[in-house]
Formats: structure tokens, sequence, C-alpha cells
């Protein structure tokens, strides 16, 4: 069985992520195979930043009519390639019950409390999607809207926004099913019609989840089924019919994790990480489920992982080395790092440098760094 160390391990997943900035064209970006999480605070576009060669402009994911903004894996919102769309949908149609239940994630008691089944529940949602997203229409549009064409055990009072209204996880996750995408770049969060929306399908594809899973390990891998489950957002003994064939065991200082049979060799030889990037919170890097790999110290980890508002990361020679926020004030941005040990002066001028990529991509060229 093939043993590789800690250090061997993010070296590839570096590689496989693209962060040595070797494809050009965001399209070809092999990450898109598995999506680009996205956040009110342009975490999809920083994430590009950081794998792009060239700079990239607040325009470069949301006026690409190639890629679209839809709800997915674990029904957080992701940019994938529109071809790329239909084996999407088609991975998310829950396997069965239990595998449904577990989508559900936050929301799974008050939809266990339903009497009725779940998958019937995610498609019942679905089709009332699809009946009412016509036209743009704002999230909490959609919401009154649907809300009004299912049974009341759907949805629950919400204190927020003192209304009654259906479970959010419940219909973020029937959207792409229903024909729903994302209005990207919009704020609120809108919801309009895919303009090539086929027809519902309600029927399990077990290859194409098993793809998912394969595609987890190759990005983040090697990584356990554990892993794997929590990315697609459902439990690891919902997986075990849909595991993929294509993958070897491998030991990662002692841990037993997999990786796909096709990517044995690179992960046997990667190319040494160099260099600085300044990765986003929700970079597809830091969201690997097996933090204590990614940051083995727990008083550090504890630091790049907030319970809420995550800085982002700060990535020397495929460490993270230290953390990162931004804020915007009129036309300026201010950027503070934070080392967890002293950074070479190369090192620091680099983050700068990224700093300066990362003000670009969101459209402010005037901006300020500073060190704590």
């Amino acid at each position: 069985m093939l043993e590789v160390s800690r250090k061997q391990a993010l070296a590839y997943r570096i590689a496989e992520q693209g962060l040595h900035r070797s494809v050009a064209d965001p399209y070809d970006l092999p990450l898109l195979d598995l999506g680009l999480q996205d956040s009110m605070r342009d975490t999809a576009l920083l994430s590009l930043a950081a794998r792009m060669p060239d700079p990239v402009t607040p325009e470069s994911l949301v006026d690409d009519q190639r890629l679209a903004l839809v709800w997915s894996h674990r029904g957080a919102p992701h940019f994938h390639r529109r071809t790329d769309l239909p084996e999407l949908a088609a991975a998310l149609v829950p396997i069965d019950e239990p595998d449904a239940l577990a989508r559900m994630l936050w929301q799974k008691k008050d939809i266990q409390a339903v009497d009725e089944s779940p998958v019937d529940i995610i498609f019942t949602t679905a089709r009332a999607i699809r009946k009412v997203v016509t036209k743009p229409m704002t999230k909490g549009a959609v919401s009154t809207e649907i809300t009004k064409l299912l049974p009341p055990a759907y949805s629950r009072w919400c204190r927020p926004c003192n209304a009654t209204h259906v479970h959010e996880q419940l219909m973020r996750i029937a959207a792409l099913h229903g024909g729903a995408r994302l209005e990207a770049g919009q704020s609120p969060a809108t919801l309009a019609p895919l303009e090539e929306r086929g027809r519902l399908s309600t029927r399990p594809v077990p290859a194409a989840v098993s793809r998912v899973l394969e595609q987890y390990l190759r990005f983040n891998g090697p990584a356990t089924p554990g892993d794997a489950a929590g990315f697609v957002g459902t439990a690891k003994t919902c997986i075990r019919e849909t595991w993929p064939d294509a993958v070897t065991e491998v030991k990662v200082d002692g841990r037993r994790t997999f990786v796909p049979n096709d990517r044995l060799a690179a992960l046997e030889n990667p190319p040494s990480p160099a260099g600085v990037r300044l990765l986003p919170p929700l970079d597809p890097y830091t969201q690997g489920r097996d933090k204590a790999v990614l940051v083995p110290d727990k008083a550090r980890a504890k630091e790049v992982w907030k319970i809420l508002g995550s800085p982002g990361a700060i990535l020397v020679d495929g460490e993270i080395l230290g953390t990162w926020r931004m804020k915007a004030s009129g036309k300026r941005l201010t950027f503070a790092l934070t080392e967890f040990d002293p950074l070479r002066r190369a090192d620091r001028a680099a983050a700068e440098d990224e700093a300066a990529r990362a003000a670009s991509a969101r459209g402010y060229p005037d901006f300020s760094v500073t060190w704590a």
C-alpha cells in the first residue's frame, strides 16, 4: 500500500486545485468539475484570483455565460459549467430516504417530523419552484410563493423574517431540480429559470453520485469516505453503495484514505508548492474536511476556522501560516494580514502583491495592507 506524508498530500492537493496558476482560462480550471463555492463576500472570485495567472475582474465569473451559479453541494451556491448541470442534477438526486433526510443537514429534525417521504418532499418542492420561477425573482419572493403551494408541514415560523415560509435547506436542495439558478452578483439573492431546464427526473443515478465522490477525492485527497460524504452533505453510511470503484487506498501519516487510481502518479510525485496565495473564506483548499491535516496546530486551526465569520488563509510554500481579512470603506479596501510566526520579507511582499490582485478582482483601485 502506498504511504505518503502529510506534506506530500498537501503538495498534491495544491497542484490539483490549480494553485500553481497553470491554467489561463477559468472555464478550463479542472476544479470546476467539482464546483467553486461562492458567497456574498465574492469568495468564488477571490478563489479564482488565487489560481489564474492573469488578473481577474469583478466580471470574470458574473459575465461568463459558460458558467452558472446554482445551489448544489450541501445546498451551498457554487459556480459550475452549464454543460455540467444535467449530470450535477442527477448526482443531487438522493439515493434513498436516509440520504434525502441526511441532506437536510441542520433542518433534518424538521423534515423528519413531517409524515411523508423525504424524497417526495424534495421533489414536491422542486415542482413548486418550477411552477413559480418563470422569471428572475428574489429568494424571498420565491419562498413566499412556493410556500402557498406546499403543505403547511414544509414550512416553519421564521423569527428574523417575521413570517412563515418553506424550510431554507429544503428550498436550496430542491432548486436545481426545479430548474432554477441564482443570478450571479445579485443582492438580495435572486433566482431565475435555467435557460435549458430539461425534464424533472426523480430517478437516482448512483454513477453520477460516484463521480462527485471521486472528484472530491481528486481535489481534496487522499481523503476518507467520511470526508467525501461531508462535502456532499450526507451521512457516511449513505455513500456505501455509491463509493467509486476506481480508487486506491493510501496511508497519509498512518491515516487510511483514498485517491482516484488515475491520480496515483500525481500523488507520488507532486510538484513542490512555492509562493504565496491569499485564499478567501470557503476556498476549495480550506474546504477540505480534514482540517487537522491542513493545520495540525489546534490553536492555529481555531484562528483559520471560526464558528462565525472565518477569515481567509495565507498559504506560504504549501503551509497555512496566517490569516487575513478585508474591509471595504467607500472606494477603499483595507487588508489586515496576521502571521502566525514572522514571515520572511519576500513572503510579506508576495502577500501584499496578492492583496493587490484581490483588490483588483473586486474592483478596488485603492487599497491598503496592515500586518499584525
